[in-house]
């Protein structure tokens, strides 16, 4: 093993020489500094320039400090290690800040010896800015702080100040520069907890200080490779099992794309290494985790853990998943490199985790096989890490008294109170003189809105599910896509009377294209129970399947920090609605076993239409959508998956549906299968003979559940006692025979007792035929029982509800007469 990992990291290193040196990144801001020298001096081929000693003519903020030269430098460091700025009160260092925003800044120490200050003794605390980013520190060897931070300011402040009985702090060089702009972005870090996760925003607001910087399956990179002068240490010290991973290399540079990873996040070499899960001499499926244990100090801060990717071990796409845990909790599952970086191998990513430290005093990352992964091709891989502590924001002790700049501050808030004081009242007296006059239209704002960066980062770290079908082709996707101008266009500025629906993903808008079509716009909204996720599948979904029963996707939109999807219009809206909801015209028994049919149809081919198939996963009546023909069709697939292999008989994956329409044996077991749509299929048909909710709270115990309460009338052979009222005497005995035996099939414990959507397709059309065959007597038609019965034994809800919502107290949409979108109701998934 020794030798092989010797081997490795030469082969390694005689490939690295070969490389070119990384592309210098030119920082606007950049400041190099070799602190008590007045003469310059390099460092990985960058100058640093000698402070001056005298303030007002270089960088320092006064003259209270002194400069120290080692006599017995070190062959092995840099000059600048060699020289030393002391300062025996607080004091520090001014720089004139060009460009605001995120930062680099670096302070090196070495602890020589110097005349009258043991520099190795010395304890002092450093603030930037006015906030106190290190303290009580006490330097034993030669050593590099790093801090990324957000300036904005013109006029940056570093101030060293002494602690205890030390009397003076040190520094030996200090480099402040600029980083990318999207270097951190506000948007995207998953915040992983033990209960859950969630999106951590606004990152940039934080100081991070650089804990741990690995090149993971590589060697060590200085900063001769790196293009902010970085350095990026090996990993297989901080292994926990080193013989389960296995070194990967490539030798072909990474394919960077604009939204993804950049240079700037990793140097080449990062993405072109990684550890990957060592399966030799074990079974083809064998199932483990990686796991890297790093130092991070003591528990109780919140670290940011950025994990950078790119596949360079599979031959194609779509091949790899794999799941990543943090501290023991699961930070992504079922990750898909394929689908964050539009279907381009070896292209970089990176993903940004907010995590907790633990008492234990380390940071464990974990990668393993994913459910999705076929046996042949179970792995995992990582090509970097780094661990940043988040620092909590505290500004710096005053030095006694009120600074001038701390007068200029309150001098300034005040005129500054007076003048927003007079704006306000200006803004009451020009709104008091526009309020007769109706306003302009104005394109509809997008700041503060989810940001959707659909090739990689950190934005798509929310992405926890999604399907695994096969790329669309090159004009897939972009073909798809309708520019935002376009949909403010169609919707006229998201004009509040075009809103025909809301639910969890956002508000849905009834819009006209330019050709004359109308659709039906879902615009995402902050907070939104769907996201990110579900908005990708929807896209991968319905860019590759058409069918006269599934409704389509006329294209999308991710521009300006949007998620807007847009469907052909459905005139009819919701089934639900027709079944009870406020306003319809009840249908009649023929027409609803037509549009049962119709989404039977949609359905069996969704499940048998590819080698796979998919899983709708939130089949409902809300999810079933009706033209202007009444023609059925099924939609909604933000929540699809992509069903088993033929090696295989479930996909196991976390519990998503709808309250009333879950399959309990996918609820107990959490194995999805196609029988589970079957089972939300027949909670369906129960509600189009009953007209009904699936659930209903307000009913007695044994009525809330529409499945068990209409299972138990079936068994009982008298279903016809619990039919919608408006079905009464239409219905013949043969017909209402056969849809009940095949709900109640649909509805079996367990799923292999289930038919398919083919065999309910069957069973419908000839409960149907036997619809429409030789007319009967009506004594012989079901549903010919006294009304008071009726009144006792059928759905309480049914006349109770329709007379509430007649007058609108009972009523949950938004201008229903015209709904189009599926997510009309607001119940959680």
């Amino acid at each position: 093993m020794e030798t092989r990992t010797k081997l490795h990291f030469l082969s390694l290193f005689l490939f690295f020489l070969l490389l070119p040196v990384a592309a210098s990144f030119i920082p606007l801001d950049n400041y190099l500094l070799n602190c008590g020298s007045p003469s310059n001096a390099t460092l990985f081929n960058r100058v640093f320039i000698g402070d001056s000693s005298k303030p007002g003519s270089g960088f320092l903020s006064s003259d209270r400090s002194i400069s120290f030269k080692n006599q017995n430098p070190s062959p092995n460091l840099s000059p600048i290690y060699s020289t030393a700025r002391v300062f025996t009160t607080a004091s520090g260092y001014n720089f004139n800040i060009k460009k605001n925003g995120t930062h680099i800044v670096r302070f090196h120490f070495s602890p020589f010896v110097a005349p009258s200050f043991p520099l190795p003794s010395a304890n002092f605390t450093i603030s930037v800015d006015g906030i106190l980013i290190l303290k009580n520190s006490q330097v034993k060897d030669t050593l590099i702080k790093e801090y990324i931070m957000k300036i904005d300011k013109v006029e940056l402040e570093i101030v060293f100040s002494p602690l205890g009985n030390s009397g003076f702090a040190y520094v030996n060089a200090i480099e402040v520069f600029s980083a990318p702009d999207d270097f951190t972005v506000d948007y995207g870090a998953k915040y992983v907890k033990a209960d859950g996760d969630e999106e951590y925003k606004n990152l940039s607001s934080h100081v991070f200080e650089t804990i741990q910087r690995i090149n993971v399956g590589g060697s060590k990179l200085t900063p001769f490779n790196d293009t902010l002068w970085r350095t990026w240490l090996p990993d297989e010290e901080y292994l926990v099992l080193p013989f389960a991973a296995k070194p990967a290399v490539t030798t072909h540079t990474p394919n960077y794309q604009k939204g993804g990873a950049s240079r700037e996040i990793a140097p080449d070499n990062v993405y072109m290494t990684a550890q990957q899960m060592n399966r030799t001499n074990l079974n083809v499926d064998a199932r483990f985790n990686v796991t890297w244990k790093f130092p991070v100090g003591s528990g109780g801060v919140p670290h940011l853990v950025r994990l950078h990717f790119c596949d360079i071990v599979s031959p194609s796409l779509n091949l790899l998943y794999f799941s990543v845990y943090i501290n023991g909790y699961s930070a992504y599952r079922d990750l898909d490199l394929s689908a964050l970086t539009v279907h381009l191998l070896a292209s970089p990513v990176y993903i940004d985790f907010v995590v907790d430290s633990d008492d234990s005093g380390f940071m464990q990352v974990s990668i393993g096989p994913s459910d999705l992964s076929p046996p042949s091709r179970i792995n995992a891989i990582l090509n970097g890490a780094e661990i940043m502590k988040m620092l909590n924001v505290v500004p710096s002790q005053s030095k006694g008294g009120i600074s001038k700049k701390t007068i200029w501050i309150l001098v300034g808030s005040i005129v500054g109170g007076v003048i927003l004081l007079c704006l306000v009242i200006l803004g009451i007296l020009l709104s008091f003189r526009r309020k007769k006059r109706k306003p302009k239209p104005r394109p509809a704002e997008s700041v503060g809105w989810t940001p959707l960066r659909v090739f990689g980062g950190s934005s798509l770290s929310r992405m926890s599910e999604g399907t695994t079908l096969a790329s669309p082709g090159p004009n897939g996707y972009l073909g798809l896509r309708i520019p935002f101008t376009e949909i403010l266009s169609a919707t006229n500025n998201f004009d509040k009377n075009l809103i025909v629906g809301s639910g969890g993903f956002g508000i849905v808008y009834k819009g006209v294209l330019r050709d004359n079509i109308k659709v039906a716009v879902k615009r995402g909204q902050p907070g939104s129970r769907q996201g990110l996720p579900e908005f990708q599948t929807e896209i991968t979904v319905l860019s590759k399947i058409r069918h006269l029963h599934l409704v389509s996707l006329v294209g999308y939109c991710d521009e300006q920090s949007e998620m807007i999807l847009i469907y052909e219009y459905m005139e009819k809206g919701t089934l639900r609605n027709h079944l009870y909801g406020p306003r319809f015209t009840p249908l009649s028994w023929k027409k609803r076993l037509e549009i049962c049919i119709g989404s039977a149809r949609g359905l069996h081919y969704l499940h048998t239409g590819s080698a796979q198939g998919i899983i709708h996963r939130d089949i409902k009546s809300t999810n079933i959508l009706l033209d202007e023909n009444y023609v059925a069709k099924v939609a909604d697939f933000g929540l699809s998956r992509s069903g088993p292999c033929l090696s295989e008989t479930h996909v196991s994956t976390g519990v998503k549906g709808s309250f009333g329409y879950l399959d309990p044996e996918y609820f107990r077991r959490q194995q999805l299968t196609d029988k589970s749509d079957v089972y939300s299929f027949g909670v369906v048909l129960f509600e189009v003979l009953c007209a009904r909710p699936a659930v209903d709270p307000l009913l007695a115990r044994e009525q809330v559940n529409l499945a068990e309460w209409a299972l138990q009338w079936q068994k009982k052979g008298m279903l016809e006692k619990i039919i919608d009222r408006h079905l009464v005497g239409q219905i013949k005995p043969s017909s209402l025979k056969k849809y009940g035996e095949t709900a109640e099939k649909c509805l079996a414990e367990y799923g292999v007792d289930r038919p398919t959507m083919g065999d309910v397709l069957w069973n419908l059309e000839y409960a149907l035929q036997l619809q429409e065959s030789e007319p009967q007597t009506q004594q012989e038609e079901v549903g010919n029982v006294d009304s008071q019965e009726l009144s006792t034994t059928t759905t309480p809800s049914t006349n109770a509800r329709r007379e509430e919502e007649a007058d609108g107290s009972g009523s949950l949409e938004i201008n229903s007469s015209q709904v189009f979108s599926q997510l009309m109701t607001n119940d959680g998934r």
